[in-house]
Parts: C-alpha cells; sequence; structure tokens
C-alpha cells in the first residue's frame, strides 16, 4: 500500500532568506559528512527546464552509507555499501524529489515540496485529490523539538538549542513554546513524501523506516538552517552557487571518485515527466 504523508515545517524567516539558507545548509552538512568511505557524491547539477515546474536546477547525488544502515537491513545482500540515488528537480518555490535505491528497486519515493508564506495553515497546499486526501496523513514539524529515534541518533549533526539560540545579526528567537503561531517572518515549507514498497513482508516496514528518515533529515536540516543563520544571512544566490561548484570538487576528491567522461550522466537531461514515468513503472 503507498503511504502518503505531508510534513509541514514552519520557519522564522522569508521565503527569499530560506533558498539561501538551505541551499547553505545542504553544503555545509554535505561537508560535514563526507569522508573516504561514506558521504555525499554529486554527479551533475545543471539547470533544466520543464512544463510542469519551469526553469530551475536540477541536482543528481549518490549517498554511499556504511554505518547509517539499520542493523535489520545488514543482512541483505550490498547492504553493507549501501548507496541511495537521489535526483531533484528545483524551481523555487516549488520541487520535486525521486530517490532510489538499487538494494530495493522495486520501490519509489518521491517528495513533492511546496513553499508558502504562511504558518502551516494551507491544507492542501499540493492540490491533491479527495482520494489522495483521504490517504494523506499530516505532521507539524517544530523545529524546536528533539527527537530521540534512530535515525535522529544517527544524523550526524551538531547540536543546538532553539529554545536559548538568538540571532545576532537578525535578533531573531529564542523560539519558545507557541513560535510558530506569533513569529515574524515566518513561511511554511509543505513536503509531501509518497513511498511504495511493494516487497512481500516487508513493504510496510520499509515504508515507516524511510518516511521516519526523512522526517529526522527534514528536522535535522532545518533546525541548522536556522542555528547558521548569522553565516549565512545577507549571502546572494552567485556566492551560494560558487560554494556548490567548490564543494563538489571536494566533495570527489574526498570520495576519490574523479567523474568519468563519457558517464551517463553527461549531457542533455531527460525532462521531470520522463524521468517520473520510469521510476513510478516499478513494481
Amino acid at each position: 500500500m503507498v503511504q502518503i504523508k505531508e510534513f509541514r515545517i514552519i520557519m522564522p524567516m522569508l521565503m527569499e532568506e530560506y533558498e539561501i539558507g538551505l541551499s547553505y545548509t545542504i553544503i555545509k552538512m554535505e561537508q560535514q559528512n563526507t569522508n573516504g568511505k561514506e558521504g555525499v557524491e554529486v554527479l551533475q547539477q545543471v539547470p533544466f527546464e520543464d512544463d510542469e515546474l519551469g526553469e530551475g536546477q536540477f541536482t543528481s547525488k549518490v549517498y554511499h552509507l556504511q554505518s547509517k544502515i539499520p542493523s535489520w537491513m545488514k543482512g541483505f545482500a550490498s547492504a553493507s555499501s549501501l548507496a541511495v540515488h537521489e535526483d531533484s528537480w528545483s524551481a523555487y518555490p516549488k520541487s520535486r524529489t525521486v530517490i532510489k535505491c538499487p538494494l530495493f528497486s522495486k520501490c519509489s519515493l518521491t517528495i513533492d515540496t511546496v513553499i508558502r508564506p504562511d504558518n502551516g495553515c494551507s491544507e492542501n497546499a499540493h492540490n491533491l485529490n479527495s482520494q489522495q486526501l483521504a490517504a494523506r496523513e499530516v505532521e507539524i514539524v517544530d523545529i524546536a523539538s528533539v527527537s530521540r529515534d534512530y535515525w535522529s541518533k544517527v544524523i550526524t549533526a551538531p547540536k543546538v538549542d532553539l529554545t536559548t539560540f538568538k540571532s545576532q545579526r537578525t535578533e531573531r528567537g529564542p523560539l519558545l513554546n507557541g513560535w510558530m503561531d506569533s513569529c515574524r517572518p515566518v513561511m511554511t515549507i509543505y513536503k509531501l513524501v509518497v513511498m511504495d514498497a511493494p516487497i512481500w513482508g516487508l513493504g510496510e516496514r520499509l515504508e515507516d523506516c524511510l518516511i521516519a528518515g526523512e522526517r529526522a533529515l527534514f528536522l535535522a536540516c532545518h533546525r541548522l538552517c536556522f542555528a547558521w543563520i548569522d553565516e549565512w544571512y545577507g549571502m546572494t544566490m552567485e556566492q551560494i552557487r560558487e560554494m556548490e561548484r567548490h564543494t563538489d570538487l571536494l566533495l570527489k576528491k574526498t570520495l576519490k571518485k574523479a567523474a568519468k567522461p563519457g558517464s551517463k550522466h553527461e549531457g542533455k537531461r531527460k525532462s521531470l515527466k520522463d524521468e517520473i514515468a520510469v521510476v513510478g513503472s516499478c513494481t
């Protein structure tokens, strides 16, 4: 059975600020979590144009995982060197991410993101039909909260307490009880996670596991996005793109996997519609 879960992540910033802040946070987290054995390998970052999303940036990455594999997955072949492939089409304020894992080739995980200048009150930001709305589960994610589940423990992110943190440059914070209803500026990231794992005897458990993993990653990333606001506040998108180019080279060098000429990731990129059709055909 396909699981549909919508996470609403409320942030104390403007939408224009968030675009810069999120990009900076992702770059810094990738640098901190990449070493000679595991981490992030950026395969491609190029402009794209699509009928559905419009113009934006396409990014293809591979996450090489070893230490973050749940114990119940280690019995599978090649699980000790798990690789997760992520393709993302970002046309701010919307994006779509498709995640694939060769270990579970029949599974598909898609994340649609919509960003709005509200505090999580949009009841159908993704324009779902009645059947999808009936199947959807909604969760408000409070970035000031702390989770202690499995994934929150294995995601290696600096510990921050947003109930005591105050930005020196913007004077925002601390995030105390009720902050999501009273803070200004405010915005919400609506992330719709659709997970399908048609594997007999394992599908539901795998779906729950991976959705929980995505939630933990959303929480950790957005907590740090606000905690690091004094580092990225005032930066331009040109500066972010330069950081991305520098980080791509650094990550490739760290993982000791130089890009191979003539690989399938070079040349013209397929449209989003073509890629989704391939992933959606998994049975």
